[in-house]
């Protein structure tokens, strides 16, 4: 199977904010540095979130102005509101992205509002954006299971991706967030997204939980998706998600990718010193935690 794919790293950011023993700032621009050397082109960097809820993220700011930019890279932000977008347009975001939730319960969980509040937070960070000419992704967590209302229907997914289009997300990520989803089912959910959303803009977030990730790559390769997301070393799990185990390996897909005939461009050398580093810094967060 010959074509480009996209990789989008998310390690610096969904890999390490579930670590609660703290990871210093020079250290995470290193892996930043480690990745985009490796040739990785996409690189979730940090979450501009309050550090009440996600202390790791704390140093977002001295994150996203350390890191040296490129033309050739975009280096995004995850951010939850107005306040968030502009501080990360500020500190120099190439893109950023907003989450909402196919599940009810865990959009109040992990929120603290309503589906229909939290697309409404997301209105002024889109004009922010769009004045700022900087494109932005929309995740939809809990796109197969939830760890509070179980199984996710299709059609829920759906509802979510045309929200976010509405508001002007050029980018929808799918996220099997507990890595529960089957490739049965994550079939059926792609299929009814794909049914209003064009491949061309939809991107996968597999968790490797149920072992199953690189099936629901193949899944998705088969239905013309082309963007996917992992995590140097594996790292990563939900803070608000029980269950949730680390994201799909960016070693591992890229082995998977090539293997499939798609050339990343990327340099395998450099990419295994990043994930080497990623799981160093996992060791020492959780060393100094116990």
């Amino acid at each position: 199977m010959a074509g480009r794919v996209d990789i989008v790293e998310v390690g610096p950011r969904d890999g390490l904010q579930n670590e609660k023993g703290a990871i210093d700032t020079p250290s995470k621009l290193r892996l930043i540095e480690q990745l985009t050397q490796a040739g990785l082109r996409r690189i979730e960097a940090t979450a501009f979130v309050s550090p009440k809820w996600v202390p790791q993220m704390a140093d977002h700011d001295a994150v996203m102005r350390g890191i040296p930019k490129r033309p050739d890279v975009f280096y995004s932000a995850l951010v939850p509101n107005e306040k968030g977008a502009q501080a990360a347009i500020q500190a120099g975001a190439q893109a950023l992205a907003v989450f909402a939730s196919a599940s009810e319960t865990f959009a109040r969980r992990n929120t603290n509002c309503t589906i229909a509040e939290s697309i409404q937070r997301f209105v002024p960070v889109l004009a922010l954006a769009d004045a700022a000419g900087l494109p932005v992704r929309g995740y939809v967590s809990c796109a197969t299971d939830c760890p509070y209302e179980g199984e996710i229907a299709p059609d829920a997914v759906l509802t979510i991706a045309r929200l976010l289009r509405q508001i002007g997300c050029n980018e929808i990520a799918v996220a099997d967030t507990l890595g529960r989803g089957t490739p049965a089912r994550v079939r059926a959910m792609l299929q009814t997204v794909l049914s209003d959303v064009p491949a061309h803009s939809i991107a996968c977030h597999f968790h490797d939980t149920g072992g199953v990730a690189l099936e629901n790559v193949d899944v998705a390769l088969d239905l013309g998706v082309r963007i996917f997301d992992s995590a140097a070393g594996g790292l990563g799990g939900c803070p608000y998600a029980p269950g949730a185990a680390g994201n799909l390996r960016t070693g591992l897909l890229v082995q998977h990718l090539t293997g499939r005939g798609f050339d990343l461009g990327l340099d395998l050398d450099r990419l295994a010193v990043a994930e080497d580093f990623a799981r160093q810094l996992q060791t020492s967060a959780n060393a100094i935690y116990r």
